[in-house]
């Protein structure tokens, strides 16, 4: 929780609240349903929840900007991104079914109303958003194929609407295609622990 603090520090008391009450939320859930890994439970707030919110390090979403997160399995960067964001709305999806009753009982007991989960593919999903944000779930070319529908034309935010992913390692020859728009940034600019030097965030706008 130290870590949500020492990067976001002018969070309102009821934000505070929530992350402190993820930590509990996701350990209970998690023995009874594995949505994170054993050996990550411990660690929820660094690889989690502040690897979520690294995407508020390049964007604040305006109020009403409407997010898909795509593959959310136990709701990142979705549920993080919406504590952090109230009056924006996020779509959560994943194909699991248990992973996506995992997220819908987490969001209804932080009393989450801008959170909506729903157990479908990408693929099914014909509705439109201001930005598409997933950890990498894919190859980004794959990725972009599936989502560049999803993203609507008309933006209402600082940025072009598009897609933000959140992806580690070496990836030069996934995004070779996209270089002349791609922006990558390094999260290690942002957040100094050591699991976020090789993390980055992915940004490309896919209406300019």
């Amino acid at each position: 929780m130290q870590e949500i603090l020492k990067y976001f520090p002018d969070l309102t008391p009821e934000q505070l609240l929530l992350f402190e009450k993820m930590g509990p939320l996701y350990r209970d859930w998690n023995e009874k349903i594995n949505v994170i890994s054993r050996k990550d439970i411990d660690f929820l707030y660094e690889k989690h929840v502040l690897y979520s919110l690294a995407i508020a390090k390049i964007i604040s979403f305006r109020p009403g900007s409407r997010i898909l997160d795509v593959g959310t399995g136990g709701g990142f960067p979705g549920i993080p991104l919406a504590i952090l964001f109230p009056t924006s709305h996020f779509v959560l999806i994943d194909s699991t079914g248990k992973k996506i009753k995992v997220v819908q009982a987490v969001a209804e007991e932080l009393g989450l109303k801008n959170v909506t989960a729903i157990h479908t593919r990408v693929e099914d999903v014909k509705e439109e958003f201001d930005f598409v944000v997933s950890r990498a779930v894919t190859t980004f070319p794959f990725f972009v194929s599936l989502v560049k529908k999803n993203v609507a034309k008309k933006p209402q935010n600082s940025r072009p609407n598009g897609i933000i992913y959140l992806k580690g390692g070496d990836f030069q020859e996934e995004i070779k295609d996209f270089k002349k728009t791609i922006e990558v940034t390094e999260i290690q600019k942002f957040f100094t622990e050591p699991f976020f030097e090789t993390k980055k965030i992915v940004y490309l706008p896919v209406n300019k």
